[in-house]
């Protein structure tokens, strides 16, 4: 299956859609988009498709509905999760103002302490 992002005129993804990859010529990125632009729109749906790597192959990520579309970069950003995070332009993705503990365990982050918490589950 290949999937495609629905892009406004504001760049936001609304919708994704599958379709089979003999309807994308069955080739592969990016000669498989235009494929699939084409039959997209002989289905009659409207508007700007961006093919999006499920397994995040191209495109940095696989899109998601609110998520933005960056046509300089042709990448997919995901909502910002948290007032405090910057855009890093090298990892190309939202970080914390505090580096993610790198010690196997889980956290989740606080925006109210601005720090990583433990969770009970790894307790």
């Amino acid at each position: 299956m290949a999937h495609f992002a629905k892009i406004n005129t504001n760049n936001i993804v609304e919708k994704i859609i599958a379709i089979d990859n003999n309807d994308c010529c069955g080739g592969t990125f990016p000669d498989s988009e235009i494929c699939g632009q084409n039959f997209i729109q002989s289905l009659g749906l409207d508007g700007t498709w961006k093919q999006t790597s499920y397994n995040n192959s191209f495109r940095k990520k696989y899109a998601g509905i609110g998520f933005s579309y960056d046509q300089n970069k042709d990448i997919f950003i995901s909502p910002k999760p948290f007032d405090s995070w910057v855009f890093d332009n090298t990892e190309q993705d939202w970080v914390a103002p505090l580096p993610f503990p790198n010690d196997g365990n889980k956290y989740d982050w606080n925006e109210n302490n601005q720090e990583w918490i433990l969770l009970e589950d790894n307790l």
